[in-house]
């Protein structure tokens, strides 16, 4: 289990459509969740910047209990945001080790810090390879797909800016 915290600065981030987007890490096109490595057989997983600004201001977090086996596609836990109140999706199978405690006790800090100390979990893999294999991690295919993302929901009403 990884106790550090990540410090994300300006310069590791490209601006997208408006949005700030972390390229050192995988995403789920789906869930808008990024995945990065946070140890051997470990990642780290949180929302990218569009999953937070769909979901609007975050007002509570709960999670599943560590130690728990996790199944890519289904809940690891709730949200409850302006915008839409729900299960949370694991974009990985595997066990969840730890949940970010300060993110639990402060949801704004997923809005303010997104790729850094906003993280959600931390979850060990069974196969790595296999599970990371779904996920966008090409920094061109995942600056295209999250433009393309943001355009699609402007023109449909649901991020305004």
């Amino acid at each position: 289990m990884t106790e550090h915290v990540e410090s994300i600065h300006h310069s590791d981030l490209v601006e997208v459509k408006g949005f700030w987007l972390a390229l050192d890490r995988s995403y789920d096109r789906d869930i808008h969740m990024w995945v990065k490595p946070a140890g051997p057989g470990t990642v780290r997983v949180g929302f990218d910047a569009l999953g937070v600004e769909t979901n609007g201001t975050l007002a509570q977090l709960s999670f599943i209990e560590p130690g728990a086996e996790i199944v890519r596609g289904r809940p690891i836990g709730q949200l409850e945001a302006a915008k839409f109140v729900g299960p949370l999706i694991s974009p990985l199978s595997g066990t969840l080790l730890t949940v970010n405690d300060e993110a639990l006790g402060d949801p704004g800090l997923v809005e303010q810090d997104p790729y850094g100390r906003g993280w959600l979990i931390e979850m060990s893999l069974g196969e790595e390879d296999a599970e990371l294999a779904g996920l966008l991690s090409a920094p061109d295919d995942i600056t295209a797909w999250f433009a393309a993302k943001a355009d699609e929901y402007r023109l449909k009403g649901v991020i305004a800016r």
